[in-house]
Formats: C-alpha cells, structure tokens, sequence
C-alpha cells in the first residue's frame, strides 16, 4: 500500500522560496578549478613591461608578454587545447609571482605542466634551482638531471618553457658561455633580464670570446662558474680563468660544491 505525501499550499511557497538560481559565472568557475578551462590576466610589472599570465586550479599554465588579447587566446588554445578567459589576476598570485621576479625561490607557485614531457619538467625543475644573478650552462643542467649527452635537448626545452621568469631559462646560457636563445621574446630581453638582476651580459661573451670557462680562487683554490656567489668578493689578484675544469684541476684547484662545476664536466 503506497502512501502519497501531501503537501499544503502554504509549504509548496516555502519550498519555492528555497530555490536558488545559480550564479552565471559558476560553471565557468567549476571548470576553472578542476583545470578544464583557464583564466588569464595582466602583470604589469615585471623585467620585460607588462606580463600576462594564464592559470587555474592546477597551477600557472602560461607566462607571455602582455599584446593582443584575441591573439594570445587563439594561441593559448592551440598550445593548450582550453579556452582562456580574461580575469584579475588574484592577489597571492600576483604577490607569489612578485617575490620569484625579485628572486625567492622558496615561494610556492602551483605550475600546470599537464602535455609536456618528464624530460622537459625535469629541465625546468632544474632550472628552478639556479639562484637569482647567476647562470649555468646547457651542460650543467643536463649533467645535473642524470642526461649528460642531451645538451642540446635541453636547450630544446627551455626553449619549450611556458613559465619563463616564473621557471627562470633565462639563467641557462650556451656551454660555450655565450647569452644564447630566449623563448620570451629573444635573445634582447634575455640579456635585459640578465642584467636587470645585476649581470653583465657583455662582459660575460666577452670572457667567452676569450675560452673563460670558469674562475678559480687562488687563495682558497676553489673553481666555480664564473657568476657563482661565492666568487663575487674574490680579488682581483686572486681570480684566475680556466678553460676547462680539466686545466683548473691540473692546477690544484677543487670545484666548487655549491654551483658544482663538475656536473658539466663529466
């Protein structure tokens, strides 16, 4: 025997009053936040002018120069396969992202990396780890991820980087110790990023130029790469140039185990 429930008309109103509509943004919200769809706003300050950075629930999915925006959708969504919609970047994103520009590398900020390979997550994870005002050579990052021979691949990732400044490529130069290539916008905005953070981009080919590979210490015997922190207070008189860890070594010096340049050179 079923009983049917009687409702009167007095709770049929209050049972219509419950109803909400749904705000029209949250759909758009939920797909954001399970990262099936992105949201993309501007930074103004940063290095190289203005910045626009794309991101979800996942993390940070892409670092551009600020420009047209129908054309960095169509090009977000080629690279991506998700649309972009144009937002405020969130306040501790922005912050998060300020305080990686200005060199903190133990800020946390979520990257979604979804698409790219292990080989190229392992070349940023690496990079992440070279300390504001210094920079290492292709060589040393692939020696660094266990792929001594991928030089030229790992010059391929970076170049493949989505995140730049954010993942910080623009501190990896060519093993022959000149500026090389830059994915944000080329090897002129690679140089004023350089020396936006204390670095001389001229002085640094012309040591190249010349075969410097490397700076030894002659007081403490110590080899380093040539913008290693350690050196910065050497004198002048005890600054000696290798062009090999080889050279330094038949010399007496020891690497240095903070830029370690012994990873390149095996």
């Amino acid at each position: 025997m079923t009983t049917q429930l009687e409702i009167t008309d007095t709770e049929a109103t209050a049972l219509a009053d419950l109803a909400v509509r749904a705000p029209s943004t949250l759909r758009s919200s939920v797909l954001v936040e399970v990262g099936l769809l992105d949201r993309y706003g501007r930074i103004d300050e940063s290095p190289l002018g203005p910045l626009v950075v794309a991101w979800n629930g996942v993390g940070v999915v892409s670092v551009d120069l600020a420009g047209d925006q129908e054309a960095f959708e169509a090009r977000h969504l080629v690279a991506t396969g998700r649309q972009a919609i144009a937002a405020e970047v969130p306040t501790r994103l922005a912050n998060a992202i300020a305080r990686r520009l200005d060199g903190d590398r133990r800020v946390r900020i979520p990257l979604d990396l979804r698409g790219h390979t292990g080989f190229e997550q392992d070349v940023w994870r690496k990079a992440l780890e070279i300390p504001r005002g210094e920079v290492r050579p292709y060589g040393w990052i692939a020696a660094e991820i266990g792929r001594p021979k991928a030089v030229r691949a790992v010059g391929t990732a970076l170049g493949h980087n989505p995140v730049p400044l954010i993942v910080p490529c623009h501190r990896v130069v060519r093993s022959d110790g000149f500026i090389g290539q830059y994915s944000l916008g080329g090897p002129h905005n690679k140089r004023a990023v350089l020396t936006e953070e204390g670095l001389d981009p001229d002085a640094m080919e012309s040591a190249a130029r010349r075969g410097e590979r490397l700076v030894g210490c002659a007081s403490t015997k110590i080899v380093c790469w040539p913008t290693c922190h350690t050196g910065r207070h050497m004198l002048e008189r005890n600054r000696r140039p290798f062009r090999s860890l080889a050279e330094a070594g038949a010399a007496g010096y020891r690497p240095c185990k903070v830029c370690r340049p012994v990873a390149a050179a095996a």
